[in-house]
């Protein structure tokens, strides 16, 4: 048994709070199954509504809250009806990144088995590649920057070589991980390297990366190509590495393919915090409804549970973290459980149910 571990709650707005109770339940029941102690939960406001209540989306006690936490477990942000003065919308998510200098935006790409995805080829029913989002410069380098007047706008990305280095390293040692665990061991470099310079010092600066990780190879590909290759053949990849808007679109191009974002889960990582929340906006068209599909979220908090057992050296949180991933796959397997958005009519309680059951049957 190790020392209780606390995590820092942002459920934020529209669905964010009904899927995020399940979800905390589910960690806090798998943890239990491996012998820890219960994670201290440290419930925080953040977004549209914390916007509209408090004048600040992203409040100094939040942001000290997730400071001091071992992980940070976030839903979902933001409501299209509200936005700053400028127009844009309200997104402490990406604010989050900046603060907490969460560098390497983690995007897993895996078939849960019983998902049909859209491919009629049967090895799009069976992927698993890792899509990693530089998350702190790029185009957004330039959130709240950009200037506008009456005849242009203009955003301005920024490439630099400690941001461009890091998220590499990352995604090698990622590459190498899976190696371990029976993948091909690639990191593709996803870029627009033949027409941008700053997309032609990125590659240089992978290729340096990748000579310090001279176990993986490297691959590379232009952003539009790989777009292409996502639709046509997705299984060709192991571990993708690219800029922080290329990655942002890829995402949810390579959500598609797995059964939509609310299949989708994500990390953004740094040297000293990490925030784990899934792939989906707040929602808030079906918010209060009970048609939400947590299972994002519960993927989400599997990952962070891995997270866990590496950084703090608690295998048991490895035990759990896998012991969450079976119980969604095994909820899924045979087929009949079909979320809203797919067709069907399971919502937040179904999907809950199904996997609780599917955890509990393991203990």
């Amino acid at each position: 048994m190790t020392n209780k571990l606390s995590l820092a709650i942002l459920p934020g707005d529209g669905i964010g709070m009904e899927i995020t109770q399940p979800c905390v339940e589910l960690i806090q029941l798998a943890l239990a199954q491996v012998g820890e102690p219960a994670a201290e939960e440290n419930w925080l406001e953040a977004g549209a509504g914390a916007y509209t209540k408090l004048g600040n989306a992203l409040p100094a006690e939040t942001i000290d809250g997730c400071r001091k936490a071992d992980a940070i477990l976030l839903a979902a942000m933001g409501d299209p009806s509200v936005r700053y003065p400028d127009g844009t919308e309200i997104i402490p998510q990406v604010d989050l990144r900046f603060e907490l200098d969460l560098y390497a935006g983690v995007r897993p790409v895996r078939s849960v088995p019983g998902i049909k995805g859209p491919l009629a080829d049967p090895r799009g029913d069976q992927l698993d590649f890792v899509l990693v989002r530089e998350s702190t410069e790029g185009l957004f380098a330039s959130v709240g920057k950009g200037t506008r007047n009456d005849d242009q706008a203009t955003d301005t990305q920024v490439i630099t070589r400690k941001g461009t280095k890091r998220v590499c390293d990352f995604a090698f040692k990622l590459a190498q991980k899976r190696k371990a665990e029976g993948h091909i061991g690639e990191v593709t470099s996803v870029d627009k390297a033949n027409v941008f310079k700053s997309m032609a010092f990125w590659r240089d600066v992978f290729d340096e990366s990748a000579a310090a990780h001279s176990d993986i190879t490297p691959r590379y590909g232009y952003v539009d190509a790989v777009a292409m290759e996502l639709v046509r053949r997705p299984w060709i990849y192991d571990v993708m590495v690219t800029e922080n808007m290329y990655g942002d679109i890829l995402s949810d191009l390579a959500a598609g393919l797995i059964g939509g974002l609310g299949m989708a889960p994500s990390a953004d990582i740094g040297d000293d915090h990490a925030v784990f929340q899934p792939c989906h906006g707040s929602a808030p068209d079906i918010a209060g409804t009970g048609k939400a599909n947590p299972t994002a979220m519960f993927l989400s908090g599997a990952m962070m549970l891995d997270w866990l057992a590496v950084e703090k050296n608690y295998p048991a949180y490895d035990d759990a973290a896998r012991r969450l991933t079976r119980a969604i796959d095994d909820a899924f397997y045979d087929g009949s459980l079909v979320s809203t958005e797919r067709g069907g009519n399971a919502g937040v309680a179904t999907i809950t149910a199904a996997v609780k059951k599917a955890l509990v049957a393991q203990a």
